[in-house]
């Protein structure tokens, strides 16, 4: 029995140490992105972006908790603008900055308390493209080491581009009113 017993334990810190081992060369940045094209113009649609008070309108995040605490601070829109959050399990903690704008680029720094710390970019690009414009969401940031082995069991690309697949389709259904 005792031979059974070590046997067991050698096999589980093998099995911790593998997925331990695998996590330690995974990439030490991420980035998530999905697309989609929108019938309206580029500044009809950055005026939904810059305006944090307008997410409401578009966000899953706002959907996912419509009880979520929200403080606006800075320029009404644009550059400088800030969304403060605080919502339950599904959203978190955090803070979002208006970093830089362009006609065909929003950046925006995402500060986020719980439930895990994490200070990512984020980042709309408008493309035209004839009678549309095709708009990506993506997400950039610094991948920690716990962060990875959490990846090794959930897939966060899909996770989080699930959420960004549903935002743009409320963007998208907003902007072609």
């Amino acid at each position: 029995m005792r031979k059974v017993i070590v046997a067991i334990l050698f096999i589980f810190v093998v099995l911790v140490g593998g997925v331990l081992a695998y996590a330690a060369t995974l990439p030490e940045n991420f980035r998530f992105q999905r697309s989609t094209s929108i019938k309206a113009p580029p500044e009809k649609i950055s005026a939904l972006l810059t305006d944090f008070q307008a997410w409401g309108s578009w966000s899953p995040y706002e959907k996912k908790d419509p009880a979520m605490k929200r403080v606006f601070s800075g320029p009404a829109k644009g550059k400088g603008s800030v969304y403060e959050f605080n919502g339950d399990k599904n959203v978190g903690k955090g803070r979002l900055e208006i970093s830089d704008t362009s006609p065909s680029r929003i950046m925006i720094k995402l500060d986020m308390i719980e439930p895990m710390e994490a200070n990512n970019i984020v980042e709309f690009t408008l493309e035209p493209e004839r009678d549309n414009t095709v708009v990506t969401w993506a997400m950039r940031g610094k991948c920690p080491y716990f962060a990875k082995v959490i990846s090794v069991f959930l897939d966060m690309d899909a996770m989080v581009g699930k959420d960004f697949e549903t935002g743009l389709a409320s963007l998208k259904a907003v902007a072609e009113r």
